[in-house]
């Protein structure tokens, strides 16, 4: 497992989340999610990465996919993206991570939630790279299908204000999203 000075990790949420018309949902598990996002974990020095789901189906297809990039032909021929995957756990809930997390760390992580409209807006970037500077472990809790639902919001220990663009689209793929919000948090200039 690659070494990493930061105690921050991600929680890919597919249970609760709500789809276009506001309802709970279960969404599903995405290869392009696993890859795109354990990468950008491992770019940013992600201690872990949760994809949550109660879905036993989807955790064996999670897990498939993991299994091939860590401990399979993948992983053989592509060391860097081993790398990257080494950092995927699977969870059947987010109270199940977190517990794991605790764990390894001896202490409760922070949650910080985070959406395209967050229900509130308790936490800039800037104080939320306070934050990470304090050194308690946190945890980010990304949002599939139509994000969030509102229960993790308001269990929340903090909410991210959104990501916004120049123009009123604001649709990003939680790719895209996770990418975004790490450089915001950790990027530094390359030299």
């Amino acid at each position: 497992m690659p070494k990493t000075t930061t105690r921050i990790y991600l929680a890919l949420i597919h249970h609760p989340v709500i789809n276009r018309d506001g309802q709970t949902i279960t969404s599903s598990i995405t290869n392009l999610d696993i890859h795109d996002i354990s990468r950008v974990a491992r770019t940013y020095g992600i201690r872990g990465f949760f994809l949550v789901t109660p879905l036993k189906d989807q955790q064996a297809l999670a897990r498939e996919i993991i299994d091939y990039w860590t401990k399979g032909r993948g992983g053989r021929g592509n060391p860097h993206r081993r790398e990257a995957l080494l950092l995927c756990q699977i969870a059947g809930t987010l109270f199940e991570a977190l517990e794991k997390i605790k764990e390894k760390e001896g202490i409760s992580p922070l949650t910080i939630a985070t959406g395209a409209s967050p229900p509130r807006r308790d936490l800039s970037f800037d104080a939320a790279k306070r934050l990470i500077a304090q050194g308690r472990p946190l945890v980010i809790l990304l949002g599939t299908a139509s994000g969030l639902s509102p229960l993790v919001f308001q269990r929340a220990d903090y909410v991210l204000e959104p990501l916004c663009g120049p123009t009123d689209y604001n649709h990003l793929s939680v790719r895209a999203a996770a990418a975004i919000i790490l450089d915001r948090l950790l990027g530094r200039p390359c030299s």
